[in-house]
This record gives C-alpha cells, structure tokens and sequence, in this order.
C-alpha cells in the first residue's frame, strides 16, 4: 500500500488483509457507539479513520497503511492496529495501556489480533476521551463574548 491511495475510509478498509479488516471494523463499531456525537473523517488522503467532535478525539491506524511513499524495511514495520487518542496526555492511563511512545499529547492503544481487543477497556477509553472532548466544547463555549444586545442589557440593567 503507499500514501495518498485511498479516497475514503471504505476503500481503505476493503484493502486491508482479513485480520486487520474485521479489528478495523470492531473499533469503527465501538467508537460509533460510545461517541455518537463524533463525526468520523479520512485525513491525509490514505483512508485512515479519524474522529471528531469539538477537536480530534481518536483515530484507527492499521499496520497495512504506512505513512510515506514506501514501505519500511522488512522487520521495522509496525504489526498491530493502533488506536490512538489525540488527547491521550490527559487522560488517567491507570492500567499503562495507552502509549506515548516519546510524543507529548497522543497516546496508542496496540492491538494485536481481534483476541487481543479488550471490548471493556476501549470502551472505557472512548468514554474517557469523549468527556476529555466535551471539556474542550464547554471551553469554546465560555471564551464566546455575549451578543451585542446582551452586552447592551448588562450596560443599562435591562
């Protein structure tokens, strides 16, 4: 597979080996269900899943879809489904499962095979990162200055 190949998050998957394919399609499912305000998008023109709502929240990286014009040398390839969490520094992390892997913010969630997908725990996480997101909506919502009416009400005391 190479970069810039795929429209959309469907083509992206439809390529995929078996495997990755039926994980890929677990998380689009759980994350559908735990962040139904989240609207998923294909960033970099590579099909990779990513979700948002107020700010990124997480996305679904397979091993099959590298980053670059090339594939990494034999044995250096990642060969675990990421899902990673854009806000990962900020959230509890208690059972070490997120990784950050020397980056400051996003942290990832490696998953092996689809025996290896703890249903429970990405749940968890996804309910975690979706409150982390809602932070981020009731802090637009704060900074917002009052409508110009309001201002005048406040001025004259009506």
């Amino acid at each position: 597979m190479s970069y810039s190949k795929f429209n959309t998050v469907e083509e992206m998957i439809m390529s995929l080996p078996k495997n990755e394919q039926v994980i890929v399609k677990k998380l689009r499912a759980l994350i559908t269900e735990c962040l139904p305000q989240a609207t998923e998008k294909s960033y970099y023109g590579m099909g990779i899943p990513f979700y948002t709502h107020h700010r990124l929240i997480c996305f679904i990286w397979p091993p099959s879809v590298y980053w670059g014009s090339a594939p990494p040398p034999a044995g250096k390839g990642r060969k675990s489904i990421s899902l990673g969490f854009n806000q990962g520094n900020r959230m509890s992390n208690e059972d070490g499962a997120l990784l950050s892997e020397g980056r400051k913010q996003v942290y990832v969630l490696y998953i092996d095979s689809i025996k290896d997908l703890e249903e429970n725990q990405v749940r968890a996480l996804l309910f975690e990162a979706g409150m982390i997101d809602e932070e981020f909506g009731k802090r637009k919502k704060s900074k917002r200055p009052a409508a110009p009416a309001t201002r005048r009400a406040r001025k004259t005391g009506r």
